[in-house]
């Protein structure tokens, strides 16, 4: 916003302090009025005006496709605007105005600083929104009316610290001496839930059984107030936006029309309540899903763990190098599926750090599969990368394959070597490469007919689990190389 002050006509420090405490009102005025609200600046042009901040409401769909922000105006575009911000006359009458073809209504008002006027506030609603808005109580909507005018003398505080409204929120508005001028049939059945049976219009906010403390602690302070209540089985958010009068006649001239007077009553709140009991209740149903989902992980890797123990006993037993062989191959495996297991069980979501799997997997096999006699470097590269669980467990296990192949089969006849990791994050897609310098591929080497059952088994798994690409390449070793696309992650929850 303060990019735009420095096009803005004469504002001196305490006009951009105004509107930029302004500015913090706008979301909360626009989330109350259901409109679009536009704050403009003159520019030193004299012929323009500037959107210097805009908020978009929540509680309806804004009349906009785009934020409005930085959108330079003319008298021909914005008359009322233009007019006001010169002028700093508002514009009483609806203007009738098209945005994307839809009818529009738009009330303009002067922003005044140190009386000068210094920009204007649009207001703009769609029209069927406002037939809807014109329908309700008229105590509702000068009180709105209220609230608006707080906002343009800067006397709406702590609206920032209002969450955002709801389109089924339920207000009511309540006066200074805590009676119910008016409640909306939705705040109505919310206290129907706890048993008030009757319309608790007129009745008096201090003899409800009910947690109203952020209409006292609003009227005490003079500040927008939100506090989350619970009452018997139900969670609430309750926000309080004190109407603090300019004058004992402002509550009533908020609107155009007849001062007809419904008491002496000129200060008050409007309260707000948001019922969070039903999302409360998914976000605990949500926790118990996570928590069981977790113990099953926590369960198969036990399981896994266990028979790969079991396995393990069975190879010290056999006397046979090739059974004890295929044994350590399988079990090798098993912890391969065990590791990414490992990561579900202590992580709520149901998408895996590839990397740190790699690593698990590159320690397993330079601590169990490398012979002692040799010298075996190894080393990871790349950062993390996160995948959902089913690629995260073909990736480990293609890597356990590739890793304990380079290690049985590159390193014969030598007495060190190397093997490096690499992962690339391009994008929407995942390499993975596997080298080392040994050997190499014997002469006239073809993976379908010489591939061993571990390069069966990587071949299998990138071409049908991850849709991807496997190849060999011969020379100063073998560099192994996995190219896949990756998937689509779910939003949390789906």
């Amino acid at each position: 916003m303060e990019e735009f002050f420095e096009d803005s006509v004469n504002l001196t420090d305490n006009d951009r302090s105004f509107l930029l405490k302004l500015k913090q009102s706008l979301p909360l005025l626009a989330d109350i009025t259901r409109a679009d609200v536009l704050l403009y600046c003159a520019s030193r042009s004299g012929n323009e005006a500037v959107v210097i901040a805009d908020a978009r409401p929540r509680t309806v769909p804004s009349i906009y496709a785009e934020p409005r922000t930085g959108t330079r105006v003319t008298h021909t575009d914005e008359p009322a605007v233009v007019r006001t911000v010169r002028q700093g006359k508002p514009t009483q009458r609806f203007n009738r105005v098209l945005v994307h073809g839809a009818p529009t209504i738009q009330e303009v008002f002067p922003v005044t600083s140190e009386g000068r006027v210094i920009g204007a506030l649009s207001v703009e609603i769609g029209l069927l929104e406002f037939e809807r808005q014109r329908k309700k109580s008229l105590v509702y909507r000068r009180a709105v009316a209220q609230v608006r005018s707080m906002a343009l003398r800067g006397q709406l505080d702590g609206a920032a610290n209002i969450s955002p409204l709801g389109e089924h929120d339920g207000p009511f508005v309540v006066d200074s001496s805590g009676r119910i001028q008016y409640i909306s049939s939705i705040a109505e059945n919310l206290y129907r839930k706890l048993g008030y049976s009757h319309s608790l219009l007129r009745s008096n906010i201090a003899d409800l059984a009910t947690d109203e403390s952020v209409f006292f602690k609003a009227m005490e302070s003079g500040g927008c107030v939100e506090q989350l209540v619970q009452e018997g089985a139900f969670t609430w958010v309750k926000k309080a936006i004190p109407l603090v009068a300019h004058n004992r006649r402002d509550w009533w001239r908020a609107l155009p029309g007849p001062l007809t007077r419904v008491g002496e009553e000129t200060d008050g709140a409007i309260i707000i309540i948001h019922d969070l009991t039903g999302e409360r209740q998914r976000e605990q149903e949500l926790r118990i899903k996570s928590a069981m989902i977790k113990e099953i992980h926590h369960r198969v890797k036990n399981n896994l763990q266990t028979i790969a123990a079991l396995l393990r006993l069975q190879m010290r037993r056999t006397s046979s190098p090739e059974v004890e062989d295929v044994l350590r191959q399988t079990i090798n495996r098993i912890l391969s599926i065990a590791v990414v297991h490992e990561f579900l069980a202590y992580d709520e979501a149901s998408i895996v750090n590839v990397r740190e799997v790699c690593q698990r997997i590159v320690n397993e096999v330079s601590q169990t599969v490398v012979d002692p006699d040799k010298r075996v470097r190894f080393s990871l590269e790349g950062g993390n990368i996160y995948l959902p669980a089913q690629q995260a467990t073909s990736c480990a296990l293609i890597l356990n394959e590739l890793l304990q192949n380079a290690v049985k089969h590159g390193f014969t006849g030598q007495s060190e070597g190397m093997v490096e990791v690499k992962l690339e994050d391009n994008d929407d897609q995942l390499v993975m490469v596997i080298a080392d310098n040994g050997r190499g591929l014997n002469p006239g080497f073809e993976l379908t007919r010489d591939g061993s059952l571990g390069l069966q088994i990587v071949s299998t798994l990138v071409r049908e689990d991850l849709k991807g690409q496997f190849a060999l390449y011969n020379g100063h070793g073998v560099r192994a190389q996995v190219t896949f696309p990756k998937a689509k992650q779910k939003p949390a929850g789906a």
